[in-house]
């Protein structure tokens, strides 16, 4: 193969040392392409950059949880406080939920939806009733208060089996819940019933939230 000289542009044989033509040295250098380093800056960004490809579009982000405890732990304070003020129980459950949401989309703005708005209410609930068992708890110690309690609790059975005089199990069960251990068994099963209400009124108060706030996110 054939190249021309640099000095007088005769052809000359590649290998040659040096030109038959004019006597100038042939000797060439081959320089490689320059390879180019992506600095650690530029690395990151790409890396997010194909993170962020894979997530399909509209899907939500991950639940950010020390966000998420401190928003719902706040809400149901404030629903327990509410109740002790006098707010109903169902409003206060349901309102938060809704609170859950708002809080936790202030520092996480992005795609919420109904899902995660439920998601966000169901924790919010199991935090209410548990301060709402607290505040119940420490309340039932002042016998005062303790005998409140349990003579509205014997006073709403009484009106429930006075609907149903003509039944015998109905009756058995007032005269049974009248006594000490009867009481504790009432309690315990209005605990159970009622964690589930403070859990699913809360969820459907958090999917309203989401579903309202992930519309207003998307416009």
């Amino acid at each position: 193969m054939e190249q021309p000289c640099y000095k007088c542009g005769q052809p000359v044989e590649e290998g040659v040392p040096f030109c038959p033509h004019c006597g100038a040295p042939q000797i060439r250098v081959a320089i490689s392409e320059p390879v180019s380093v992506p600095a650690a800056g530029d690395a990151a960004l790409h890396s997010a950059h194909v993170e962020n490809a894979r997530v399909a579009p509209g899907a939500a982000l991950p639940l950010q949880w020390p966000h998420a405890l401190t928003a719902c732990a706040g809400a149901a304070l404030l629903a327990a406080l509410s109740m002790v003020l006098g707010l109903t129980f169902p409003a206060a459950v349901l309102g938060a939920g809704f609170l859950a949401v708002a809080l936790y989309s202030r520092r996480n703005p992005g795609a919420m939806r109904a899902a995660r708005g439920a998601q966000l209410g169901a924790i919010s609930g199991v935090f209410c009733f548990g301060i709402t068992a607290v505040f119940l708890t420490v309340a039932a110690t002042a016998p005062d208060v303790r005998a409140k309690i349990r003579a509205q609790i014997i006073e709403g059975a009484e009106k429930w089996a006075a609907s149903r005089p003509s039944d015998p199990q109905v009756q058995a069960a007032l005269e049974q819940l009248k006594t000490p251990g009867g009481l504790v068994m009432m309690l315990v099963i209005g605990g159970v019933v009622f964690s589930v209400l403070f859990v699913a009124l809360a969820s459907l108060g958090g999917a309203l939230g989401g579903a309202i706030l992930g519309r207003r996110d998307k416009v």
